[in-house]
């Protein structure tokens, strides 16, 4: 062939090898695309998911909240019956239960403090003492004869 041909066929088939090269890259960099799209769609599920989940969550904390002023109520309605049963039988007004959170009382002087652990009782020498478990009159071993 002639060198004008050859140049024209080389030509001709560089192009063809950069259109291969071009189509093989934009299926690679589309299969990420299409990843991306798919990741996409799952966090916009997630992310409808947790809107549900805060709106539950908040209708039952609304809920909670009624109930507990519905008690509230209801145990001070209790209270002022209780008293007006009390003051039309004669007798005196109950107490009002406190039910705040208070530190527990500290005792007074230390005399209550309990004493510490012991392994026997008062007037015995326990399990630990030298002597435990030999009978009376066995302090000795006997001795054997001397000659």
């Amino acid at each position: 062939m002639e060198e004008s041909n050859i140049n024209w066929v080389l030509a001709i088939a560089c192009l063809l090898a950069g259109v291969g090269i071009g189509a093989l890259g934009y299926h690679l960099l589309n299969a990420g695309a299409g990843n991306v799209q798919r990741l996409r769609q799952r966090l916009a599920e997630r992310d409808r998911q947790l809107a549900e989940l805060r709106e539950g969550l908040g209708e039952h904390l609304e809920r909670v909240g009624a109930l507990a002023e519905a008690l509230n109520r209801d145990g001070q309605a209790l209270h002022r019956e209780m008293a007006e049963a009390s003051a039309t039988l004669g007798a005196n007004p109950p107490r009002k239960p406190d039910f705040s959170p208070t530190a527990p009382a500290q005792a007074e002087g230390g005399e209550d403090t309990p004493a510490a652990p012991r392994d026997y009782a008062d007037g015995n020498r326990g399990t630990l003492s030298e002597d435990f478990g030999l009978k009376p009159g066995e302090d000795s071993a006997p001795q054997p004869p001397r000659y």
